[in-house]
């Protein structure tokens, strides 16, 4: 279907009060056999899809305003519009709506019917209208009394709205109003208030096209002055007319469009300043009056499209160096306006509006503007560039890069966008909130084009790297040249937050770009000076970004953070923070607590061999002496490989089989075993045979074994340093020394052969005292393979008895 007379964009009106755009398509109108009725139909013009399909109900209220435009109720709270393209079409299907409810299309609203008592009803509809009391001075408090009572009836405000549109009524009441003024009749006035502001409510199309009329809307204005609450009227006409200026940056030669834009500034000055705020019950009844200034914004915005003349002129001048600053300042105050009254556009509209500016070269506008000096031009072309971020990233990323094949770094739109955050003046850094946002977005992957022929994503982010990340970091690199902040004044460290919490959302969305970037600038060791920073939040906007790093288990980053010691400055400010409870103390722990989880095993082993000494007094949670046994398990699988593979075959052996069978072979050894006991001799029974397996074999009381021998042995080495308190300047170099000293000796006492607790040692002949055999030793079966491995030892009074060779024998 392709007459543009059917052509109409479907609204609807949301919670807000706002209509929202659904599609543009064709209208049509027929009989439906699911509906069991006549239907009005909207299919799409893109796809052919059904955008509404809706029966035209005998009770339901259709109301034609300005022309072009059909609204409707299909139930409480869900309004309808049509907007056509053109009024004949309009007048079609208004013909068919009025056709299937017997209504005259002449009208402009179809009777509507609500919950009402049968009595009211019939009183209603037996009476053939509302008849107005005589427009005079001394009837105006008998019209306030008439148009306050029929509010509340659906069926008395249509036959008020009827009586005041054919009698002409509006205007005969404001020509009382003029009387009343030069009378000083304040008594007549208040009843004019009461009486106009009833005629609002009563949310007709027709009546607010008579109100607001060039000759009309300035006398409506006036009588909203006299509220009887008020001790003294308000002077709305002296601020429409003396105080706001209309002013032409660019000559407008269309009459009907500037008799337009008065209109809808006056309304909506009028819905915003003059009429009171709206009861909960009032709020539906001035819908009408929303609809009335969305679609006036509509047609301002397609008429000014249109007229490619006055785009021409806007930006000739914006971008003209001879433009002097106050008339380059209300060009970009309209543009900025114009690009707000766009957000009222249907989606294709929207996208014709930003594409004609984007051709009139909106961004080299931009790019001069935010070269200027003046800092509220600046501000509203900022406000622009963030419709245009918003709309379209990818048109600004595409026009950034273009332009880089032809200018320097430091002239780059998107560098004057970081250098503007950057320079933020406001004590809270509004601005640099707002610009971080819109950087945010630019290098957002998510919403970046993939086609068959390149990535938006790796040509981008290429670029921004490139050329724009040094200009991000700047500011960072140049605080963080020595061991604490240079500059940590409030504002600094505002700015600073900020820049990190872009780099952290880098971190997380870009890959070997920002990993490239971090381990070649040495990005993060710079970040973590900041946790010195007074500002706690600062400091833990730098923990967050360290954190996010780890969270990747990247063993780049991990090597990186390792040969750095970057952990050192997570400590310090670990041991400063001291035994308080606060956020600081909770963030550096849980990152810990990940490493330990997630079994990062160069990590772990880095900070236990570096760090250990400073964190093994803190008891209040269990991370770090976790740390130290996962540290501990990795050694011991390093120390004997065969032993961890045998726990392994051990640990699934144990779980597949049932716990009450034993294999034959397993059986055999036992009975062989018991045959060979001797007499004093303990026996496991059989059903704690398991249980004692698992004891022996469980890996953790072998380790905290391990772990009792080494800290002997280290109290024979090295005296136990207390380090809960503040750390020296030889934080590094003490730890570093120290520890790898330490973990020298327990690794030596470890391995040394027939050491004290290491598995499968010989026993030497004659090393059993006689007290020794008389001390009860613990038979424990288990399974050949383990008994192979030498792993079944049992330790009494501190010596190493083999369990089946020299102690039998010596006894």
């Amino acid at each position: 279907m392709t007459d543009t007379r059917r052509r109409v964009k479907v609204y609807t009106l949301n919670e807000d009060r706002q209509w929202d755009d659904r599609g543009t398509g064709h209208v049509s109108s027929g009989y439906v056999e699911r509906l069991k009725g006549m239907s009005l139909l909207v299919r799409a013009e893109s796809d052919g899809s059904l955008l509404l399909e809706s029966k035209i109900n005998p009770n339901t209220a259709y109301q034609k305003q300005q022309d072009t435009l059909i609204v409707w109720s299909e139930a409480e709270n869900y309004d309808l519009a049509l907007s056509f393209q053109e009024k004949a079409g309009c007048d079609e299907i208004w013909e068919k709506i009025c056709q299937v409810q017997g209504k005259d299309p002449s009208v402009d609203i179809t009777q509507e019917l609500v919950d009402e008592s049968e009595e009211e009803r019939f009183d209603d509809l037996s009476s053939p209208g509302l008849e107005l009391p005589p427009c005079e001075l001394n009837r105006l408090e008998e019209v306030a009394e008439l148009v306050a009572s029929s509010l509340p009836s659906p069926l008395r405000r249509e036959k008020l709205a009827l009586a005041l549109e054919n009698e002409g009524y509006i205007k005969k009441l404001l020509e009382l109003f003029h009387v009343c003024e030069d009378l000083e009749n304040l008594e007549g006035l208040h009843h004019l208030y009461e009486i106009i502001k009833g005629i609002f409510l009563l949310n007709r199309t027709a009546l607010f096209e008579v109100m607001f009329s060039e000759e009309c809307i300035m006398d409506v204005i006036g009588c909203l002055e006299y509220d009887p609450s008020l001790p003294q009227p308000r002077k709305h006409r002296e601020f429409l007319t003396k105080t706001a200026k209309f002013k032409e940056v660019i000559p407008i030669s269309d009459p009907e469009l500037k008799q337009k834009i008065h209109q809808t500034y006056r309304v909506q000055y009028i819905q915003d300043m003059v009429l009171p705020t709206p009861s909960v019950f009032e709020e539906n009844m001035l819908s009408t009056l929303h609809s009335f200034i969305f679609f006036n914004k509509v047609e301002i915005v397609g008429m000014l499209q249109d007229d490619e003349k006055f785009l021409t002129d806007l930006f000739a001048q914006l971008t003209d160096e001879a433009t002097d600053d106050d008339k380059r300042h209300e060009l970009v105050n309209f543009l900025k306006e114009f690009c707000a009254f766009s957000q009222t556009l249907q989606p294709q509209n929207r996208d014709a509006f930003f594409k004609t500016l984007s051709n009139m070269g909106i961004l080299p506008a931009l790019e001069v503007i935010l070269g200027m000096d003046d800092i509220q031009v600046r501000s509203a072309a900022t406000d622009i560039f963030s419709y245009l971020v918003e709309y379209n990233p990818s048109m600004v990323r595409e026009f950034v890069m273009q332009e880089a094949q032809q200018n320097d770094d430091d002239i780059l739109l998107i560098n004057l966008i970081i250098e503007h955050m950057i320079c933020d003046t406001d004590p809270e850094l509004g601005g640099a909130v707002q610009l971080m946002g819109l950087l945010r977005t630019l290098v957002d992957p998510e919403n970046m084009l993939a086609t068959a022929n390149k990535t938006e994503k790796t040509e981008f982010l290429s670029f921004f790297y490139k050329h724009c990340m040094h200009v991000l970091t700047a500011p960072l690199l140049a605080n963080t040249t020595e061991e604490k902040p240079s500059k940590d004044d409030f504002q600094t460290s505002q700015l600073l937050a900020l820049i990190l919490e872009l780099l952290t959302f880098c971190v997380e969305h870009h890959t070997y770009h920002i990993k490239n970037y971090i381990i070649n600038k040495d990005i993060l060791r710079r970040v973590l000076v900041l946790m010195a920073s007074s500002h706690a939040f600062l400091a833990l906007c730098a923990l967050r970004f360290m954190r996010k790093i780890v969270g990747l288990k990247d063993e780049f980053y991990n090597r990186y953070i390792m040969r750095n010691f970057l952990f050192e400055p997570v400590i310090k400010a670990f041991l400063n923070n001291g035994s308080r409870y606060n956020l600081m103390n909770s963030a550096i722990i849980e990152m810990f607590e990940y490493i330990r989880v997630e079994d990062i095993k160069s990590l772990t082993a880095h900070v236990i061999e570096n760090y250990w000494k400073a964190v093994e007094d803190v008891n209040y949670v269990q991370t770090f002496k976790g740390l130290k046994l996962r540290y501990e398990q990795q050694r011991e699988r390093q120390d004997n490989p065969k032993l961890d593979s045998m726990r392994s075959i051990l640990r699934n052996h144990r779980f597949r089989r049932d716990a009450r069978t034993l294999e034959d072979e397993e059986e055999i050894w036992f009975n062989t075993d018991e045959d060979d006991l001797e007499d004093g001799e303990a026996v496991v029974p059989p059903s704690d045979k398991l249980k004692a397996d698992e004891d022996l074999i469980d890996p953790i009381s072998k380790f905290m074994e391990r772990k009792k021998l080494k800290e002997s042995e280290e109290k024979e080495i090295l005296p136990k340093t207390n380090l809960t308190g503040r750390q020296s300047p030889s934080f590094k170099l003490s730890f570093s020394s120290g520890n790898k000293t330490n973990l020298t000796s327990q690794s030596s006492a470890s391995n040394h052969p027939g050491s004290p607790g290491s598995p499968g040692s010989p026993g030497s002949p004659g090393s059993v005292t006689k007290s020794t055999t008389q001390t009860a030793a613990i038979t424990t079966k288990t399974s050949r393979s383990a008994f192979a491995h030498g792993c079944q030892v049992v330790r009494s009074n501190s010596e190493d008895l083999d369990w089946r060779g020299e102690n039998s024998r010596n006894s």
